[in-house]
């Protein structure tokens, strides 16, 4: 599970560039809860941004708002609406519930996950 802690080529992006009609996983490196998620998320089609709280303040300004105040992590947003440690089950039904028309990503050729 130590390869799920790494940043993901493709994957990374800032808060101010995140699509935030799209999927959005905040993160921290060392947060075991996000290592899984983020582990979990490899094997799905589901198209989405990851940005490292630790390296973007307003990022983690966001958590904040969200999580009553703390930077709890993984916070994962889904066409606006904030999920504080969602399961991938619960991920994967906020996206058909509230964006149904996000596309899948497509299989990156240097991604062989």
């Amino acid at each position: 599970m130590i390869v799920a802690n790494l940043p993901r080529r493709g994957h990374g992006t800032t808060f101010g560039e995140a699509d935030h009609q799209g999927v959005v996983l905040y993160w921290r490196p060392g947060c075991r809860f996000c290592m899984r998620l983020r582990f979990r998320l490899r094997f799905t089609p589901l198209e989405y941004r990851e940005i490292n709280i630790w390296r973007d303040p307003e990022a983690a300004a966001f958590v904040r708002s969200v999580a009553d105040g703390n930077e709890t992590v993984p916070t994962v947003t889904v066409a606006g609406a904030a999920m504080v440690n969602p399961s991938v089950q619960q991920l994967i039904g906020a996206v058909r519930a509230s964006a149904p028309q996000l596309p899948p990503r497509a299989k990156d050729a240097e991604d062989p996950s």
